[in-house]
């Protein structure tokens, strides 16, 4: 039978049950699979509900065969992108697919149809739905589940992008660390920091989060500001953040390295919450909300955790009184796991060519076990 390709609007009640459904169907037997909340997934559906959509536009499309769903993908476009990249890029995210060449390649032709109509030139992906996201095919290391919003996929998932003619833009890569006392040379240069008396570890204060966002955004789009693909929030999505935050944000974890009562870096490492959701269908009632607040607020038993940000402002790399600074922010965090029980972290993502970033966390013991891959291919 021919593959049929539905596009659904934004937000639709048919675009949400269709996109949960494929999920299930393409997941169902991986062992090493956990589901997303789905009450998550609908809000990042949802223009009104993700503050992304003031900023960009976007189509979920559908693949059926014989009447059943076999495939999804999204195209997006974000203006924030093109504002400060002028690459002419369009993106596609949510790619997921039966093992079939065929339904592959009609969903790929399908959101290049739609970026091409709209002037892009360049399909960039997956991006579910913005480098800020859920990024890159996961190519390397299917037999772990997911951390805390990263992807997880097949493994014939990557030889069908590359059938339908996507190349290689940029590998990501995730590292998972077994928490322990730090190495020698990073115990000194905590030590070190710990010594001068304007330097503090401040932990980041749930109780005032909007404000504490506005730290963390600031050194966010100063420190990441030159990375590859980087886009800054904007005030719609740090009022989002915040309110996400709220619940997911752990003192113990996250925290800002204050300079005279400055912040100049911070590190911000969130409970791995499919530790919790594995076995679940990320459906939040009529149990598993609750469920979530005992582990993460009353119990606080999860062992892992994802590192999704560790930087500290350019103006701080050049000077040598705190050169140990970066350094010293991981051995905190080290001291900070193995006070508190926990057991090992994910450090992800980072680009394949950061070699600073990367020979730092090989410097704390840490380990590439997944890899992410970003395709492109021109319209």
């Amino acid at each position: 039978m021919t593959v049929e390709i539905r596009e659904h609007a934004l937000g639709s009640k048919e675009a949400i049950a269709a996109f949960i459904a494929v999920q299930d169907l393409v997941y169902r037997d991986d062992p090493a699979y956990v589901p997303p909340l789905r009450m998550e997934l609908k809000d990042r559906l949802t223009p009104g509900k993700n503050p992304l959509w003031e900023h960009a536009e976007g189509a979920l499309f559908t693949a059926h065969r014989d009447g059943k769903l076999v495939g999804r993908i999204s195209a997006q476009i974000d203006r924030e992108h093109l504002r400060i990249h002028r690459d002419d890029a369009g993106f596609f995210g949510f790619f997921d697919t039966i093992d079939d060449a065929e339904v592959a390649r009609a969903l790929l032709d399908a959101a290049s149809a739609w970026l091409r109509a709209r002037g892009m030139k360049v399909l960039r992906g997956p991006f579910s739905f913005t480098i800020n996201e859920e990024c890159g095919l996961l190519v390397d290391g299917f037999d772990t589940p997911p951390a805390l919003m990263m992807a997880h996929h097949r493994p014939y998932q990557q030889r069908l992008a590359e059938a339908c003619g996507l190349t290689k833009a940029k590998d990501l890569l995730a590292w998972k660390y077994h928490v322990e006392a730090p190495p020698p040379r990073a115990q000194r240069a905590w030590e070190q920091m710990n010594a001068l008396p304007e330097v503090r570890f401040r932990s980041v204060d749930p109780s005032r989060m909007r404000e504490e966002l506005d730290h963390i955004l600031e050194i966010f789009n100063d420190a990441w500001s030159n990375n590859w693909g980087f886009v800054p929030a904007t005030e719609a999505e740090v009022e989002k953040m915040a309110e996400d935050f709220k619940i997911l944000i752990d003192p113990r974890l996250a925290f800002f390295a204050e300079v005279k009562g400055r912040p100049v870096g911070m590190v911000i490492c969130l409970p791995n919450l499919p530790e919790i959701l594995r076995g679940t269908n990320g459906s939040l009632f009529p149990t598993l909300w609750a469920k979530l607040l005992w582990h993460l607020k009353i119990k606080k038993d999860v062992r892992s955790g994802r590192l999704m940000l560790l930087g500290i402002r350019q103006e701080m790399r050049g000077q040598k009184r705190y050169g140990a600074l970066s350094t010293a922010m991981y051995a905190e965090l080290a001291h900070r796991g193995v006070r508190h029980g926990f057991q090992w972290a994910e450090l992800s993502w980072t680009l394949e060519d950061n070699r600073p970033i990367n020979l730092g966390i090989q410097a704390m013991r840490g380990k590439v076990y997944k890899t992410y891959r970003v395709y492109e291919k021109a319209l």
